[in-house]
């Protein structure tokens, strides 16, 4: 009998961002309850640092939605541009905040808006994949300020957050699968939150290609096929 292969079309996936949403477990607790505190800060900024996809973008769209915060990316930011991104008692998150290293335009607009929160009482949100002590920022003030501002980092996960992460992104796409494809998954995937989203859009889209339910069996032929293809390689970001 000849196998049939569905077309698979590729609608897009909108995982949930909301508070309620976000896996809290012992490795980010520490980070989760940072975000939680405001407006307590003690200071009017929060430097939120991880490897991508981490959970930083979550936070900071869940911290968006209490603040009404705006948000902005290290690149591009402009000296001009501070008064209409942080306006007096407002909020801002600031994306890929290491971004603003070796541009003297966007390491002043950053001094600019750290100065700007502390006198029209606002606040930032500075999203980096490494701590603040590593970003390449050469304006001494600059740098002086940012290791002055509290920071929190968002660690690889753990075998626990691993499971309950691939269980999310599972149901973000309507998807319930055996806890045993859930164990196979985790002692088999790299070590970041990348591979546990790169692993379920490839098994997402490989059952509905097949016209199959996910089963280890199907998830070992697909990891291993596209270890094979890569050359044996699947380290990540």
């Amino acid at each position: 009998m000849t196998e049939t292969r569905q077309q698979v079309l590729a609608f897009p996936v909108a995982p949930s961002l909301a508070r309620e949403d976000f896996l809290v477990v012992p490795e980010n607790a520490a980070a989760v309850a940072w975000v939680d505190r405001w407006p307590d800060w003690p200071a009017p900024a929060l430097i939120l640092h991880g490897p991508a996809g981490s959970g930083k973008s979550h936070l900071a769209s869940a911290w968006q939605g209490r603040s009404g915060a705006r948000a902005a990316t290290g690149a591009a930011l402009t000296p001009a541009s501070v008064p209409t991104l942080l306006p007096p008692h407002g909020a801002l998150v600031i994306d890929h905040a290491e971004d603003v290293g070796g541009c003297p335009h966007t390491e002043r607009a950053l001094l600019h808006l750290l100065n700007r929160a502390r006198d029209e009482r606002g606040f930032l949100l500075l999203l980096g994949r490494s701590a603040p002590a590593r970003w390449p920022v050469a304006l001494a003030d600059l740098r002086s300020r940012l290791l002055a501002v509290p920071s929190t980092a968002l660690p690889p996960p753990g075998d626990a957050l691993l499971a309950a992460l691939l269980v999310k992104l599972f149901a973000d796409r309507q998807l319930r699968v055996d806890n045993d494809i859930i164990q196979w998954l985790v002692a088999r995937i790299e070590r970041s939150f990348a591979a546990a989203q790169t692993a379920v859009d490839t098994l997402d889209r490989a059952a509905l290609s097949a016209g199959r339910r996910l089963t280890v069996a199907l998830a070992r032929l697909v990891l291993e096929q596209g270890e094979r293809a890569g050359g044996g390689d699947d380290a990540q970001e």
